[in-house]
């Protein structure tokens, strides 16, 4: 029988406080008619967090303990759908109440992970040929705000190789909201994607629901078999979500105000990328904003140190310096028997070429080597690295040697003879 609580002890922003027993951490409560959810117990001291806010909540209104966490359905109803941070459609369509799962659970036991070793493919020559993005991987997208984070996040969702796409937004603008919807139902990819979006306007508890709900489905889709790619974006939005709860429950504060726990509330997340043993896959890319473009931000220092390597996303496109998948090894051997290589040669070459612009730029002459490098690094960033370049790996290598061959004579590259005498373009030897 659930019992019912009518004093409310304090209200501070969207957190409550009320005295009970028998209830545990995470557990849902009912606070007048709006959805709460345990956040701290000090022995009988239960603090809440009211999902629609602490506005019109009064010191009388009952408490209801449910004796149950925070729950979201799972089927393949999900897939072209679009839920609120609590799991509520914003798409006009039926509620969902069949096979409700919990959020927030542990992550896979290392024991039942496998080794990673099959890429996904994404047509973006700067992922699949220099950071091979690869199943059960977790990268963040390191960027500042006004770079085009989330329009590279839909085109991921558009074309990469996988099954379901859950996207995760915390904080988005309105318009942002509209971006993803209308670009997957265009592009129609909304099919096989599901999607849990928290806007700027929406309560702050749901913020940081968004994560848990997107990782619970993705989790059971993996299980059935499915691979699975999550996107979140941003982040950032998550971890100042935490912070403002913390700040609200007077929390001692750690680095530049963040909850100390920040670490384990961002591993705990990433930590649910994973490859089934005998099942599917899940991989998660987040986008983490840089406030005034600081990797030393608390966010994304931690979120350094959890994850596999990074993406910088700088000037529109994808920075070949910094950004690095650490698992590309596992797979970009397999591709095809030049893509290690070509990709080793062409960064160094590129490395050069930074160089040679730097020496223009501050008025020295120019020898005939700088000459071919400027000439290298601008087919390099306007083939390659622009993001409007959707093209398949095998494309990408193919024109990857092609315009070495345009710049460079075949012994200039660094790159074996053998792999120079069977992919050199013989129109251009």
């Amino acid at each position: 029988m659930q019992k019912v609580y009518t004093k409310i002890d304090s209200i501070i922003g969207n957190v409550i406080t009320v005295r009970a027993e028998g209830v545990k951490y995470g557990d849902l409560a009912l606070v007048g008619d709006s959805y709460a959810n345990i956040i701290k117990l000090d022995n009988d001291k239960v603090s809440l967090q009211v999902f629609a806010g602490g506005q019109g909540v009064s010191t009388t209104d009952p408490v209801r303990f449910l004796g149950k966490p925070m729950m979201v359905s799972f089927s393949d109803h999900l897939l072209g759908r679009v839920f609120n941070g609590a799991g509520v459609p914003r798409d006009n369509g039926p509620a969902l109440t069949e096979n409700m799962i919990p959020i927030g659970g542990p992550s896979v036991n290392p024991a039942k992970r496998v080794i990673p070793k099959k890429m996904i493919r994404t047509g973006i020559p700067m992922i699949d040929v220099f950071n091979t993005l690869v199943e059960s991987q977790k990268l963040p997208i390191f960027s500042i705000s006004g770079e085009p984070y989330n329009q590279l996040l839909a085109r991921i969702a558009l074309q990469a190789e996988v099954d379901v796409i859950v996207l995760g937004g915390m904080g988005l603008k309105y318009d942002d909201y509209l971006f993803f919807r209308d670009t997957l139902e265009k592009g129609g990819a909304m099919g096989h994607t599901v999607m849990f979006v928290h806007t700027a306007a929406d309560p702050t508890v749901e913020c940081t629901l968004v994560p848990d709900m997107a990782l619970a489905v993705a989790e059971r889709f993996a299980l059935d078999g499915k691979r699975v790619l999550v996107l979140l974006t941003d982040m950032t939005n998550f971890a100042d979500s935490m912070k403002e709860t913390a700040i609200t429950m007077e929390q001692v504060p750690a680095n530049r105000g963040y909850p100390g726990d920040l670490y384990s509330c961002l591993a705990s997340r990433y930590e649910k990328a994973v490859d089934f043993d005998g099942a599917g896959s899940l991989t998660i890319l987040g986008v983490t904003t840089m406030p005034g473009d600081d990797v030393t931000h608390p966010v994304p220092d931690n979120t350094g140190y959890i994850t596999e390597g990074q993406y910088y996303l700088k000037n529109g496109h994808i920075e070949p310096f910094g950004s690095l998948s650490r698992l590309k090894q596992n797979v970009n051997g397999d591709t095809r028997n030049d893509h290690r290589a070509l990709m080793d040669g062409m960064i160094k070459l590129y490395s050069s070429y930074k160089e040679s612009l730097e020496k223009k730029s501050m008025g020295f002459s120019m020898s005939a080597w700088d000459e071919k490098l400027l000439k290298y690094g601008e087919l390099f960033e306007t083939k390659l690295m622009d993001l409007a370049v959707n093209i398949s790996l095998e494309d990408a290598l193919d024109l990857g040697w092609k315009i070495l061959a345009e710049c460079f004579e075949p012994n200039e590259t660094g790159l074996k003879t053998s792999l120079i005498e069977e992919r050199w373009p013989k129109a251009l030897s």
